[in-house]
């Protein structure tokens, strides 16, 4: 992996690749990091998926990557499982802040994970720490992982229930039962409202519940809100 020092001792950019499906997200995150990190960080490459992310980082070779979690092709630990550290540190960019996300992510092997609410000189400061070795999360999903690794989570079971469900239709389930409106679900994830209820009758019908109210308790016993 690249120094972000020079022969000289002095800081280098921060180079990272961002890693998301949703091309909007990404120009976001692109247009924010260019405006309050510049001289800090140095955006090389974006990708949308895990052979487009893959392909990005052998070629770019980046300090840091930006990682979703949830990802055409596997997901953000499949990129990690097939490029693991040195090759680069990742620091996951998320909007699930659930405690097998979470989880599963650090044990994957990312140094930091935080949500996709972060400001843009949190997330500068985030990314300038990752690269330094640091590990990087807010202090609730910090707790997560400590209860995970104290045995207070079963994981395990979380996994099972949730392994009925894609990607999408997590994403969606969580939201709707922290109480988000169709249309904020799908102005949050860059869909159709169509779309929104598509994946909530389908979660519902998989999961055996028959309403919101129901998904919300079932997911609070899980704590995945």
């Amino acid at each position: 992996m690249n120094d972000v020092t020079s022969p000289t001792g002095t800081p280098r950019p921060v180079r990272i690749v961002i890693v998301d499906d949703h091309a909007m997200f990404r120009a976001g995150v692109r247009s924010e990091l260019t405006t309050v990190g510049a001289g800090v960080v140095d955006i090389v490459a974006e990708a949308a998926d895990v052979d487009s992310a893959v392909t990005a980082i052998r070629e770019q070779q980046p300090h840091v990557v930006l990682l979703d979690v949830h990802l055409p092709g596997g997901g953000g630990v499949e990129v990690m499982r097939r490029l693991p550290a040195p090759d680069a540190r990742y620091l996951a960019l998320s909007v699930s802040d659930a405690a097998e996300d979470v989880i599963g992510t650090i044990r994957g092997g990312a140094r930091g994970y935080v949500t996709k609410t972060i400001t843009g000189p949190e997330l500068v400061d985030a990314i300038a720490r990752v690269a330094g070795g640091d590990a990087v999360f807010s202090p609730r999903l910090a707790g997560f992982v400590l209860d995970a690794f104290a045995g207070s989570i079963d994981v395990a079971a979380v996994d099972e229930d949730l392994d009925r469900l894609t990607e999408r239709e997590r994403e969606v389930m969580r939201l709707i039962a922290r109480g988000y409106a169709y249309k904020e679900v799908a102005k949050e994830l860059f869909i159709s409202v169509k779309t929104v209820e598509t994946h909530m009758s389908s979660t519902l019908r998989k999961l055996q519940l028959s309403s919101r109210h129901e998904l919300t308790r079932w997911a609070s016993d899980r704590r995945l809100l």
